[in-house]
C-alpha cells in the first residue's frame, strides 16, 4: 500500500502558474524578434538594471573578469572541468561513424556531425551557476561545435568573474552578459549584433524554460527543463539526517523545487519530517527551501521495494538519490529518471558541480522519453547511402519501383525505373512497376 504523509501542490495549481508564464514569454519573444537589440536593452535595464555599451565581452573584459578570480577558485574550476571533460571525451569516443556493405554494391553509413552553432545559457539570479558553464560550454566544445556563444546575467552591475572564467576555459567563442528571456531569445532569434544560433541549451528559471519551449522547432534545444527536482529513495539502512539534508540541499534551488522522500519505513519518514523542521531553522537558505518544501515537498511510504520502484518511475524525478540495501537493483530496474546517485557516499551536489556527469537533466516527467544533456546532444547523426555496381542498382531499383507503386507514388517509382533501364538494360514503361526477371526467393 502506498501512503502519502505529506503532499505537494496539485497539478491544476501548477498548470495555472505555467499558463501565466507562457503568456508573458510569448509577448517578450515577439518583442525581441521585432525590435532586436533595442528590445534586449530595454529588458536588460528592466530586469537586471544593466545597460553596457555592448553586451558581448571583448578579450580585455574577459581577462579583467578572470583576474578577479582567486587562485583557489581558479584551481577548483579547472579541477571540475577536468572531470567533466574526461567523461565527455569518453562519451564522444563511444559515438563512432559507421559504414557497412549491406549487400554487394550497396554501401550504407552514418556520420556524427556537430551542431554548427550553440547558445549556452548560464543562470545567475539568486545563485550564480558557475557549474552550468562547464556542463554546456565545455561539453559542446568536446563535441566539436565550431561556434559556441554563452550568456549569463550580470551580478551587481557587472559580469560575474567565475562564470566568465568557466565560460572562457570551457571553450566559449562569444561571451555575453545578458539574463533570462532576453539572453535566450537573442541567441535563438538573432539581433543586429548577435548572430542566431542553431541550438539553445542550459537550465534556467520558469521563464527561461518556457522561452526554450516556445523557440523549439525554430532552433534545437537540449530538453524541456523546469524547476530542479529531487527524490530520495531510502530504507532503514540510512538515517533521517542524511535524507533531510539531501532533500533540502535541492529544495534551496527555488521556491518551486519538488523534493520527494520515498521510503518503505514509516519510522524513517516521520524522523525525516522532524529533521527537516530542525534544519530549516538553521540553514541560511531557509527562506527559499522552506517555501519549496511547504508547497512541493512530499513524503511517500510504501510497503515493498516493488511499490517504491513503481512510484519512482511514475514520478520520473530529475535527481534520484538511492540509499538502500539494494542500490544496484534500482539501477538495474529503474527506467524513468534524470540521473541516479547511488549509495550514501554519493550525493546530488557532487553531480551538480564536479564529479563529471552532466547536471542539465530532464524534469516534469521528461525522463520518461529523454536523458539529460551530454556530448551526444551536440552531435547530429546523418545517414548516407551509395550504390557502386550496376547489379545492385538494378536489384534495389526493382524492389523500390514496386514498393513505390504500392503506395501510388508514380514519380518515386520512376526514379527507380530509370536506374533499372540504364544499369540493367531493362525496358520498363513509364509508370509501370519494374518486375523482376525471375521471382527468386531472397
Amino acid at each position: 500500500m502506498i501512503r502519502h504523509l505529506k503532499t505537494a501542490r496539485s497539478e491544476k495549481e501548477r498548470a495555472e502558474d505555467d499558463a501565466k508564464v507562457r503568456t508573458s514569454v510569448e509577448s517578450i519573444l515577439l518583442d525581441i524578434e521585432m525590435r532586436g537589440d533595442t528590445a534586449v536593452r530595454e529588458l536588460s535595464e528592466k530586469f537586471d538594471n544593466y545597460s553596457p555599451a555592448q553586451f558581448r565581452l571583448n578579450d580585455s573584459e574577459i581577462e579583467a573578469a578572470m583576474q578577479k578570480v582567486s587562485t583557489r577558485d581558479m584551481d577548483d574550476i579547472k579541477f571540475a572541468q577536468k572531470q567533466i571533460r574526461n567523461f565527455a571525451e569518453a562519451q564522444r569516443a563511444s559515438m563512432t561513424d559507421i559504414e557497412v556493405e549491406t549487400m554487394p554494391g550497396v554501401i550504407l553509413g552514418h556520420k556524427n556531425i556537430p551542431v554548427q552553432s550553440v547558445g549556452c545559457y548560464v543562470p545567475g539570479g539568486k545563485f550564480p551557476m558557475v557549474a552550468s558553464a562547464h556542463m554546456s560550454v565545455l561539453t559542446a566544445s568536446v563535441a566539436g561545435v565550431p561556434r559556441i556563444a554563452a550568456s549569463a546575467p550580470p551580478q551587481n552591475g557587472e559580469p560575474h568573474p567565475a562564470i566568465v572564467t568557466a565560460m572562457k576555459l570551457g571553450g566559449a567563442h562569444e561571451i555575453y552578459v545578458m539574463g533570462g528571456i532576453q539572453a535566450v531569445g537573442s541567441m535563438a532569434l538573432g539581433t543586429e549584433t548577435i548572430e542566431p544560433c542553431h541550438m539553445i541549451v542550459g537550465p534556467g528559471n520558469a521563464f527561461v524554460a518556457e522561452a526554450k519551449r516556445q523557440l523549439f522547432g525554430r532552433v534545437g534545444i537540449d530538453l524541456f527543463a523546469g524547476p530542479t527536482e529531487t527524490m530520495v529513495i531510502a530504507d532503514e539502512t540510512v538515517d533521517a539526517e542524511l535524507c533531510a539534508t539531501d532533500l533540502l540541499g535541492q529544495a534551496e534551488h527555488g521556491y518551486n523545487s519538488p523534493a520527494v522522500l520515498l521510503t518503505n519505513s514509516e519510522k524513517l519518514a516521520r524522523a525525516t519530517l522532524d529533521e527537516i523542521e530542525r534544519l530549516l531553522k538553521i540553514i541560511p537558505t531557509a527562506d527559499t527551501a522552506s517555501k519549496s518544501w511547504e508547497d512541493y515537498g512530499e513524503v511517500i511510504v510504501c510497503d515493498t521495494y516493488d511499490e517504491m520502484l513503481e512510484v519512482a518511475d511514475d514520478i520520473a524525478s530529475e535527481h534520484v538519490q538511492v540509499m538502500t540495501d539494494r542500490d544496484d537493483w534500482f539501477l538495474e530496474n529503474m527506467t524513468c529518471y534524470g540521473a541516479l546517485f547511488l549509495g550514501p557516499r554519493t550525493n546530488v551536489a557532487n553531480g551538480d558541480k564536479v564529479i563529471g556527469t552532466n547536471h542539465t537533466l530532464p524534469t516534469k516527467k521528461a525522463g520518461r522519453y529523454t536523458g539529460g544533456l551530454w556530448v551526444g546532444k551536440f552531435l547530429k547523426t546523418h545517414s548516407y547511402q551509395k550504390i557502386t555496381t550496376d547489379e545492385a542498382a538494378t536489384r534495389i531499383g526493382e524492389y523500390g519501383s514496386r514498393l513505390c507503386m504500392l503506395e501510388g507514388f508514380v514519380g518515386h517509382a520512376e526514379q527507380c525505373n530509370v536506374r533499372v533501364r540504364r544499369h540493367g538494360g531493362r525496358n520498363v514503361p513509364y509508370g509501370a512497376p519494374a518486375e523482376p526477371i525471375a521471382d527468386a526467393a531472397e
